[in-house]
């Protein structure tokens, strides 16, 4: 099995490495076979240790290839964890890779940069699986700074566009902010285990927690509390949770292969599975279990509103993916770890699905973006449009569809995680997912109405040429489709309610909420039922569709008057919160005023006024005042010797 660990992770670094040194010799076409081969038998192989991985005999394996370091009794190991958290986070990704790779053939057709797209992507995905795989918190953040690395030159792909280079930039900058507390949460568990070996470093959680971290003379952390939310930072900048998601939605600006692969199954998620492989860490300290809960609770809601007023058909999907990532936030919160990968994977098929959906009318339209000059395309494009149907209908939580497994039950650990107390956070948290639910489907049928439907708003040239897109494009959409359907069906139950994740994910008693939810749990066709009657998340998706319908189907003049009467609420939408304000504008802004008054009051003053021509002057004006002693009589220098001949004399019979 260790052979089939190295090769499904150096498969994509391979064809990634002579995509790139060598697509101009190989040509376009082998340059897209190599890297397709490599990770679709990454794909296989991983899908093929998953299936080995359910039987009742499969042993987790752990093992180091190589050690990079020692130093003292810290050894920097690189190595694999194979557990059936890694192996479901392998299939996901290769998988979803696989259709982006497929899919870039016709998407990017007439790019010059054509194996260079596909170098940048296959290294991706090697990068993503190093950080899955990993066994080991250095080979953890090597996977987790290489993926970052790699998203910046896909968002800046067309480096040519100005907006590109600034997307890639902010998208680089503002994960820097928060891979900072990564880091020090990583320093952090060395300094208390001296290790950076996941299992040993989870055996000795006692020990981190019953230490505290001094912060001043009358004022100390927990040491867990303090690690877990290091850590928790370090997530909340490559996850997109607010404040740190400014560059999600301007990375839109990266070819639209980029937004399904990074913001879809990749990327994003890191920072989710991430903190479910540290639940033994995480468990020990509700205070940063409650951080976590508050920060994907703001998210969840607020993002989700910002989709409500975006035109941009990709930025309406990127504040989705926003949305979402909140959810399985909240879910880590209240310790539903498997609440949160299950709807990880759920998620990674139906976003997946409308990026790509949402590229494929992109083409269609001649790279217009715009909804509002869409319109009626379903007669164009039915393909696109059963597929996008399908993507809206899970990602709302329509019942019977995946996003409805993962979306419901990740509401119900909400509903039911009492130990928080029932106190302002806890209801925070639970209306911010339920009221989320109809945010969600609100925005989503918006999108799928003014794009799909109503009358047509293109242009007649535009409306000459529409047609549906390749087979290379809607091949990876159907086969999207189908996990966005039936994948829901038969995975709830071992991943949530069975015992998929037992020895992997560690859940104290006493904040077991699914343990309680299985008690309820009689199957996939009663808990679809039970939805029906005891759920109010299919009510608030049917509540957001039935607006969506009104105002954009039956009085489609109505937005507008909402947009005149609210203009002032419209306006911090539009303006994100100001978020944007804050982090590009205020924040430099603030450092170019406190660099200049030290480079005009510390540099020039200070040290170059005071310290270095100071004491040029001082010097200066002794010299003048020796000078004027310098006469050239004798008298006066005999004069001189006496004086001092006396003062020394007198010195030593004072003495």
């Amino acid at each position: 099995m260790t052979n089939l660990h190295v090769i499904t992770v150096l498969l994509p670094l391979i064809a990634s490495i002579i995509a790139g040194l060598f697509g101009a010799k190989i040509g376009r076409e082998r340059s897209h076979q190599i890297t397709i081969a490599a990770v679709g038998l990454s794909c296989l192989i991983s899908l093929y240790l998953l299936i080995n991985s359910l039987g009742d005999d499969f042993q987790v394996q752990n093992y180091n290839l190589y050690s990079w370091a020692i130093v003292g009794n810290l050894h920097m190991d690189i190595g694999f964890l194979i557990d059936r958290l890694s192996l479901l986070m392998m299939v996901v990704v290769t998988f979803v890779s696989l259709m982006v790779h497929i899919y870039t053939i016709g998407y990017m057709h007439d790019d010059p940069g054509y194996q260079r797209f596909f170098s940048y992507i296959s290294l991706f995905t090697f990068a993503m699986l190093m950080l899955i795989m990993s066994n080991n918190f250095l080979q953890l953040f090597f996977g987790w700074e290489a993926v970052g690395l790699v998203s910046y030159l896909l968002i800046g792909f067309w480096f040519k566009r100005e907006s590109a280079v600034t997307a890639n930039l902010k998208a680089f900058l503002v994960n820097r902010v928060g891979d900072f507390g990564f880091l020090l949460g990583i320093a952090g568990v060395v300094f208390f285990t001296n290790s950076l070996d996941y299992y040993d470093v989870f055996s000795k959680v006692d020990l981190i927690a019953s230490n505290e971290i001094k912060i001043t003379d009358t004022m100390s952390w927990n040491a867990m509390t303090m690690i877990c939310i290091l850590l928790f930072i370090g997530a909340m900048g490559k996850s997109a949770q607010a404040p740190l998601h400014v560059w999600l939605p301007d990375s839109m600006e990266g070819p639209t292969p980029i937004s399904a692969l990074i913001h879809a199954a990749t990327m994003v998620t890191a920072g989710i599975f991430m903190v479910a492989r540290m639940s033994p860490l995480f468990e020990l300290s509700e205070v940063a279990l409650a951080f976590v809960l508050i920060i994907g609770s703001v998210t969840a809601f607020f993002m989700g509103l910002l989709g409500i007023i975006q035109n941009d058909i990709k930025r309406v999907v990127a504040y989705s993916t926003l949305s979402q990532l909140g959810y399985m936030t909240v879910a880590l919160g209240v310790s539903a770890y498997s609440a949160a990968i299950f709807h990880l994977m759920t998620h990674a098929f139906f976003k997946a699905l409308l990026f790509l959906a949402a590229g494929s009318v992109i083409i269609a339209m001649h790279h217009e973006q715009d909804i509002r000059k869409m319109g009626g395309l379903k007669k164009y494009m039915p393909i696109t449009y059963i597929t996008s149907l399908i993507g809206t209908l899970a990602l709302v939580g329509f019942p019977g569809s995946a996003g409805f497994f993962s979306k419901d039950a990740l509401i119900e650990t909400v509903k039911y995680s009492h130990w928080l107390g029932d106190g302002m956070i806890y209801w925070i948290s639970y209306m911010s997912v339920l009221l989320g639910v109809f945010i969600t489907s609100l925005y989503s049928f918006r999108m799928f109405f003014l794009v799909f439907h109503g009358e047509e708003r293109m242009d007649e040239e535009t409306k000459s040429h529409l047609h549906e897109t390749p087979a290379v494009v809607t091949l990876p959409l159907i086969l999207l489709a189908i996990p966005s359907v039936f994948i829901g069906w038969f995975t709830i139950k071992p991943l949530l309610f069975g015992e998929y994740f037992d020895g992997t994910i560690q859940v104290l008693p006493q904040h077991d909420v699914l343990a309680q939810l299985s008690e309820g749990f009689h199957g996939s066709w009663d808990f679809l039922l039970h939805s029906f009657s005891a759920s109010l998340a299919f009510y608030m998706a049917f509540l957001g569709f039935s607006v969506a319908w009104l105002l954009y189907i039956k009085y489609p003049e109505i937005p507008n008057k909402i947009h005149t009467k609210m203009r002032a609420v419209v306006i911090v939408l539009e303006e994100k919160y100001f978020f944007d304000t804050l982090w590009m504008k205020a924040f430099p802004s603030m450092g170019k005023s406190i660099g200049r008054i030290l480079w005009k009051q510390g540099d020039e003053k200070m040290i170059d006024g005071a310290l270095v021509n100071g004491t040029a002057y001082g010097i200066r004006s002794i010299a003048s005042v020796i000078r004027n002693i310098q006469t050239g009589y004798l008298y006066h220098y005999a004069f001189a010797m006496i004086v001092g001949l006396v003062i020394i004399l007198s010195w030593f019979l004072w003495m």
